[in-house]
């Protein structure tokens, strides 16, 4: 038998409605399972990209506010620091107010982290995600 820890959290009421929708639609018997799967996940996620040695490819996703105090510039003085590894980009306007950039990425890890992390700590950048593999689609172990 697995040793269990019982823990509590908070969670703002419409995050965890949303959440509820999920597993309602994935089907799970309960709350419990879910958060283990999704904290597995996370786990999983966490330790590829941090175990970035040698050469990936990949993408980074970065949804913002293009109203941004110079945003935009921003983002683009950092891209083109980084012309070793960006093979194309792919710019989307979502609304109004926010855009949707896509960037592959083929390089050194450690460099695409590096790129990715200048990316995310922008002011008026909502969102960031790094999906990366090995070429040829190995999975490092």
């Amino acid at each position: 038998m697995v040793d269990m820890d019982r823990i509590s959290i908070s969670l703002p009421t419409k995050l965890l409605e949303e959440f509820d929708k999920v597993i309602a639609e994935r089907g799970y018997a309960c709350r419990s399972e879910a958060i283990r799967d999704a904290i597995r996940d996370y786990i999983i996620k966490h330790k590829w990209i941090s175990s970035l040695e040698g050469e990936r490819v990949g993408n980074i996703s970065i949804i913002y506010n293009h109203h941004s105090h110079e945003l935009m510039k921003k983002l683009t003085d950092i891209q083109h620091s980084y012309t070793d590894l960006i093979v194309a980009t792919l710019h989307m306007h979502l609304d109004r107010e926010h855009c949707m950039e896509v960037i592959l990425v083929k390089g050194d890890a450690k460099k695409i982290k590096e790129l990715t992390d200048k990316l995310a700590s922008q002011k008026g950048v909502k969102y960031v995600k790094l999906t990366v593999m090995t070429p040829g689609g190995k999975i490092p172990e």
